[in-house]
């Protein structure tokens, strides 16, 4: 048994701090606020309740393994629903929405009444995808590579070729090769968001991602992720594993080299308790670990020169509203693509404008949840609660967000143009009239809350540098006994990437260098 601190109660944290404990570990988790959940924060306001973070459920794969290495199963933990439709796409000027159905069938004609032949096309595509999807939730997610033994059974020698052109062509160029239609390559190339990135540069290994999307299905937790969060924290407890709020890591306690421990601030920001430990899991923020809890550790000019060549994922202003009536216009997950949405990539993607306002095109493209068409929990009987996310750069001089309308001036700005949008293009008559609570959330609260590195909404961009074993590794490079988690490291950005960021901490506390997810018979080494 060894004494470990985990830093960060988000869901890579949470889970890592579970996962250990089971493992017969004494293990304390801390953390800053006080809430859990990090990114996956809900918000309530006169009835409504609104995800903060994740709302968007896909890959219910890895959900389901986390929840069994935790000694229960996703059923007995959350009532998950899959959706139909998926989800509804509006395209600017043109009068038809796209409605992508939850049967694959369904999808595959819409598409081809679309681009004649596509349907057929979309077929193949997604066997491609599939296969992708396999090869990825086979080996390359569930690895630690760190060695050469990490290569072993995958079967890279006569994947190679295909491997080869998956991560050197770009996602976008592979969509062009079998379609024609702006909105058939919109809807193909959007999930490029969800990793932080944009068609052009991502690698075409993740048009797996419609595989997830359009394969597999959307699913929704009934209650939001705030109920994947409350069952993570209970199985965390019921596991043994002590869980602080309101406890702020000052510093990683690091002595010749190796991890020691953490020591707390105090009430004054200054010195105070210091936990004591044989290893130390940062589920923390990657940039702040390195630049903030290694500070005055040797190696920090190297760190920080690391950073500084990473490219950042975007940030986003999100925006909660509480509406009274109801808005059938919109499905339970709403996309709005502009014409020229290449041009809003490139502000984002692009150098920093002098005016950090620059960075948002009008109208922009951006995404709408409305989980009360499916979660009658989350607004008053008749009303609706939206969640607006609009991509942007990710620069903190955007500021802050605010509730009804108290936030920084730029953020606010994007939020009423997106409302207006939203109404346009839905055919919602007086949406902003209608709207009886609001909140919004900005990139310098991305980086206030969560030490978010450049104040991302995402974390780093999942390029080609930046992607599978290029992406770095659970195991700090410069500190020893120091295990990372969460989006900034191995494997990525989303809560199922989280999920196996905490897996990974624990085959490395194990000594395990499988090329996989445990397998059923190792969740049994997961001993209460």
């Amino acid at each position: 048994m060894s004494r470990i601190v985990v830093i960060g109660g988000g869901i890579a944290g949470l889970a890592s701090a579970g996962l250990l404990a089971r493992d017969g570990h004494e293990v304390t988790l801390v953390e800053q606020r006080d809430e859990l959940g990090g990114r996956a924060g809900v918000w309530r306001s006169e009835g409504f309740s609104f995800d903060t973070g994740p709302s968007w459920m896909l890959m219910r794969e890895p959900y389901e393994h986390a929840f069994a290495l935790l000694g229960s199963s996703l059923e007995a933990e959350l009532d998950v629903v899959r959706l139909d439709p998926a989800y509804r796409v509006l395209f600017e000027g043109e009068p038809e929405p796209l409605v992508l159905s939850g049967d694959v069938e369904t999808t595959l004609a819409r598409v081809d009444a679309i681009e004649p032949g596509a349907g057929e096309r979309l077929r193949r595509y997604l066997g491609s995808a599939t296969e992708t999807a396999e090869l990825a939730t086979g080996g390359l997610l569930s690895n630690r590579f760190d060695s050469v033994r990490a290569f072993a059974g995958l079967g890279l020698g006569r994947r190679f070729p295909t491997l080869a052109r998956l991560l050197i062509e770009s996602l976008e160029s592979r969509i062009r090769r079998d379609f024609a239609d702006r909105r058939l390559r919109q809807v193909l190339g959007y999930p490029a968001v969800f990793l932080g990135t944009e068609p052009r540069t991502a690698p075409s290994m993740y048009h797996l991602m419609s595989h997830f999307d359009l394969v597999e299905g959307v699913w929704y937790p009934m209650g939001g992720f705030a109920a994947v969060v409350d069952a993570l924290a209970r199985l965390t407890r019921q596991a043994g594993a002590e869980v602080r709020t309101g406890a702020r890591v000052r510093r990683i306690v690091v002595e010749g080299g190796v991890a020691r421990g953490v020591e707390l601030a105090s009430a004054d920001g200054g010195p105070g308790e210091v936990l004591a430990a044989d290893l130390v899991v940062s589920a923390a923020d990657g940039h702040a670990t390195d630049t903030k809890l290694l500070a005055g550790v040797p190696g920090a000019a190297a760190r920080a020169r690391r950073w500084r060549r990473k490219v950042a994922g975007p940030s986003a202003v999100l925006v909660m509203l509480g509406v009274r009536g109801a808005l059938p216009q919109l499905d339970h997950h709403t996309l709005l693509f502009t014409r020229d949405w290449q041009a809003g990539f490139d502000r984002i993607f692009g150098a920093p404008a002098a005016d950090p306002a620059d960075g948002v095109t009008d109208p922009a493209s951006l995404y709408v949840s409305r989980a009360s068409a499916t979660d009658p929990s989350v607004a008053p009987a008749g009303d609706e609660a939206l969640f607006v996310l609009v991509p942007v750069p990710p620069d903190v001089r955007l500021g802050s967000g605010g509730v009804d309308g108290a936030g920084d001036a730029a953020v606010e700005a994007i939020a009423d143009r997106a409302i207006a949008q939203i109404g346009a293009w839905a055919g919602i008559e007086g949406l902003a009239e209608r709207v009886v609570t609001r909140r919004t959330i900005g990139p310098a609260d991305f980086a206030a809350d969560f030490d978010a590195w450049r104040g991302t909404a995402l974390g780093p961009a999942h390029t080609l540098r930046q992607s599978a074993m290029l992406r770095g590794s659970t195991r700090h490079a410069n500190v020893d006994r120091l295990l990372l988690a969460g989006s900034t490291t191995v494997p990525g950005i989303g809560v199922p990437m989280c999920l196996i960021s905490a897996e990974l901490v624990l085959k490395h506390v194990r000594g395990d260098r499988s090329t996989g997810p445990l397998a059923a018979a190792e969740r049994a080494r997961s001993r209460p």
